[in-house]
């Protein structure tokens, strides 16, 4: 069986795509399974950039097919903030619970119709020997922030990303849930089936 590293060591990302790619005939394994203690710089623009170069620097040092992504919260009232910094908002020593607060008082004085927002993720697959990108997938899904957080699944900015055609935030859905329809979710679906042609 192929291994697929998954280049992260967020153990939210990684039970999701456990879950995402379970019909998936590849043994995954994620950072920490090859000793790999680089942080990659996102030092891209764009999510498309930064997950292409984490995918491309890992594949280089595991000798494995590598999957990597970059996502974040695009909040349009702060003019599309935090963005490709989302998982550094506010700086390294802040946690979920930190970061959240910043996002919400910075939004204190903005109206509910004025707090729209999306989550992003861009994955993008790179090959050994030389590490090329094979492929690069997207997705994206449109909610708003609440005014606190609600519920407890999830993990990030997911307790106060309200999903309108629902009723509820994203840490409210069960993970079969939020694997059909979130941002991640979706860039995932268009992968698996560009990996179901490699085995």
């Amino acid at each position: 069986m192929k291994t697929l590293l998954i280049a992260t060591r967020n153990s939210g990302k990684i039970r999701e795509y456990r879950n995402l790619f379970a019909d998936l005939p590849f043994k995954l394994a994620d950072l920490d399974d090859f000793d790999i203690s680089l942080d990659v710089p996102e030092t891209g623009s764009s999510f498309e950039e930064n997950a292409q170069l984490k995918a491309t620097t890992y594949c280089g040092l595991a000798g494995v097919l590598t999957l990597a992504d970059d996502s974040g919260l695009e909040v349009d009232a702060l003019a599309g903030a935090p963005g490709v910094v989302s998982a550094r908002y506010g700086g390294p020593d802040l946690d979920d619970g930190d970061r959240l607060s910043l996002l919400l008082s910075s939004m204190e004085n903005i109206a509910g119709w004025q707090r729209t927002a999306r989550f992003r993720a861009v994955l993008a697959l790179a090959a050994p020997p030389d590490a090329d990108i094979l492929e690069t997938t997207n997705g994206t899904v449109e909610g708003a922030i609440c005014h606190e957080p609600v519920g407890k699944g999830g993990f990030g900015y997911d307790p106060v990303f309200w999903l309108p055609e629902k009723a509820m935030t994203m840490a409210e859905l069960t993970a079969a849930e939020k694997n059909a329809l979130s941002h991640r979710g979706k860039a995932a679906f268009a992968m698996s089936r560009f990996l179901a042609t490699l085995t």
